[in-house]
């Protein structure tokens, strides 16, 4: 390796003084390395002395107001994710009493800093969820007093307005220990036995409109709060009892809610009861929670034994939904050889699927890309244009050796794009009009589609005036 490649090695060669001259050089104007450079300066005299100046920063962050555009978005993540860095491996290993108070008081800062950034993309989120999770290796070795604690959760659940506090109740369980879990208990259920404020002080025409719209839902959420919080609890004690105590005989007669209880009920070795429980479910015409039923009806009817209904019902689930979990796990149960048939039954099954969208993300999944280039080809009148997330991702796993499938699923985004007047698209159209005539030297028979130079021909005749798309283009 050559001596001027940057790495660690040849870096420590320079020397300290030439590296210390050289680190205050490119200092000059960042703020960042200069913030990084100094925190490292006070972990070397101690976590108290980096405890404090973590503590200002993080002081400093949530008393900000001012709003982070794009362009300082990528500053301030890698600035808060610093700070946790600087909690979890600096000051941690050395004083876990601190760490907790601090990376608690970084959770806290979450509303602040969401309040001012645009978050689309998940990323401060991630980051906030990453550090409220590494209270599972620290809060273990710190020292807390399991009723300030208690208190303390109580308060984080009341003011979760963003979700930053999911989760706390079951990361603290250790440290709550039984006496804690029981405080906190008492603290929610005498918040749940308070009158609810009717908001006497609201105008008369916001009461009005209350009244037209149903009523105030303040106590309808209060409740689900208040019983959201006894679960997690529950949970967090290990009592399932008291756990599914918390769901009226109307809830356990919803699918999720029933699958969600049974599969707790399989784990505690209660199979006929769960069993029992999932055959008293009320189903209603698409149900979000059939997918869960399934599985853990499926579950129940192992553990009973029940092996020739459980595949009967993961096939069944297989040509109603095309779950590609529970085609694999009937394959794994069949002999050698029916295992290939009905793997081919199957594919067929899907070529024929009612909803092409639903095929198509199956054959991706599978994956099968045969399959899929066969699926665009026959049925590519019946692909919704519009779904670029679906179909981008099937043009880039096709586009090497399924090039015509991959150009008419361009074609159909083009098509959407255009005849929709998408403008906001106009510049991804273009490229998936250029990517059409890259992969056309590829393509020597189109069959029944156009040629490419046909294509365009046809989006000049047709949109020939959308002036923006073409401008893209060139």
């Amino acid at each position: 390796m050559s001596k001027k490649t940057l790495n660690k090695t040849n870096l420590e060669t320079l020397g300290t003084e030439q590296l210390a001259a050289l680190l205050m050089e490119v200092s000059m104007g960042s703020a960042d390395i200069k913030r990084r450079l100094r925190l490292e300066l006070s972990h070397k005299l101690g976590p108290v002395e980096l405890a404090q100046d973590v503590r200002k920063r993080l002081t400093a962050l949530r008393r900000s107001t001012s709003f982070v555009g794009w362009r300082k978005r990528k500053a301030l993540i890698k600035d808060l994710d610093i700070q946790v860095t600087m909690i979890i491996e600096k000051i941690a290993p050395e004083d876990p009493n601190i760490a907790f108070d601090l990376l608690w008081q970084f959770i806290e800062m979450a509303p602040s800093v969401y309040g001012r950034v645009d978050d689309s993309k998940g990323d401060i989120c991630d980051l906030f969820r990453t550090a409220l999770n590494h209270f599972k290796e620290i809060a273990p070795r710190a020292r807390l007093d399991n009723k300030v604690l208690a208190e303390r959760v109580w308060s984080a659940v009341q003011d979760n307005d963003y979700g930053e506090w999911d989760g706390i109740i079951s990361l603290m369980a250790h440290n709550l220990g039984p006496s804690g879990l029981a405080q906190l208990t008492a603290n929610v259920e005498d918040y749940g036995t308070t009158l609810v404020e009717k908001g006497g002080d609201d105008h008369e025409a916001i009461q009005f409109l209350r009244r037209l719209r149903g009523g105030d839902y303040t106590a309808q959420r209060k409740a689900r709060f208040v019983k959201s919080c006894l679960q997690e609890i529950a949970i967090a004690a290990g009592d399932m009892k008291a756990y599914v105590a918390q769901f009226s005989k109307v809830d356990l007669k919803r699918s999720s809610i029933a699958a969600e209880v049974a599969m707790l009920l399989l784990d505690d070795e209660k199979a006929e009861e769960a069993l029992e429980l999932l055959l008293s479910v009320q189903h209603v015409e698409y149900d979000s929670g059939q997918d869960a039923w399934d599985t853990a009806y499926i579950a129940s009817l192992t553990a009973l034994g029940h092996n020739e209904n459980a595949q009967t019902h993961r096939w069944d689930c297989f040509m109603v939904n095309l779950n590609a979990e529970h085609l694999r796990d009937h394959l794994k149960f069949l002999p050698d050889f029916d295992d290939v048939e009905t793997e081919n039954a199957a594919k067929q099954h899907v070529l024929e699927f009612p909803s092409v969208t639903t095929a198509l993300e199956f054959c991706l999944n599978w994956p099968d890309l045969s399959a899929a280039a066969k699926l665009v080809e026959t049925r590519a009148d019946e692909i919704n244009g519009g779904l670029y997330s679906l179909l981008t991702s099937a043009v880039e796993a096709l586009r090497l050796k399924y090039t015509l499938a991959s150009v008419i699923l361009c074609r159909s985004m083009i098509n959407d794009t255009l005849q929709h007047d998408r403008s906001s698209r106009y510049s991804d159209a273009a490229d998936e009009l250029a990517d059409c005539a890259a992969l056309d030297a590829g393509i020597l028979d189109y069959g029944t589609f156009p040629s490419h130079e046909t294509y365009v021909l046809t989006l000049q005749s047709h949109h020939g005036n959308k002036s923006s798309f073409w401008a893209r283009l060139d």
